[in-house]
């Protein structure tokens, strides 16, 4: 089963499950936006991508810098509260697969997770064509 916490006004995000699908899969749509985290959930979820809060924080398009969180000596305990309380700030996607878990950053990154790849050539939205090597 593949699992990605999407944000559909975001490319890269339409991007990688663009490739989930092209590559075959009907993964689970996860629109953390409208659905929001739960403390353990969160930190399950960037424990097993291997992310600090500070490293899965979303820094631009998002409320990052108005709410004091990228100064350096923030707390990680108060970047994943104000994740809690604003699902935006955490980067995405994220996939999760029986390969794993990632942040998806940039796009071609979901192809570590995929038993099968999309039929060449792929090309992204902007019109690129995906790097497979």
């Amino acid at each position: 089963m593949i699992v990605i916490h999407h944000n559909p006004a975001c490319g890269t995000s339409r991007n990688v499950l663009a490739i989930i699908k092209a590559a075959g899969y009907t993964p689970v749509i996860v629109d953390y936006l409208s659905e929001g985290w739960t403390r353990p959930q969160l930190l399950a979820l960037l424990a097993a991508a291997d992310l600090t809060p500070r490293q899965a924080l979303r820094e631009t398009k998002s409320p990052a810098s108005d709410l004091g969180l990228l100064a350096p000596d923030v707390p990680d305990e108060a970047i994943l509260d104000a994740m809690l309380q604003h699902p935006v700030l955490v980067n995405r996607p994220i996939v999760c697969s029986p390969r794993g878990i990632r942040l998806c950053r940039p796009s071609e990154t979901v192809l570590e997770l995929l038993d099968t790849w999309p039929q060449e050539p792929f090309y992204k939205e902007d019109g690129t064509l995906l790097a497979t090597t």
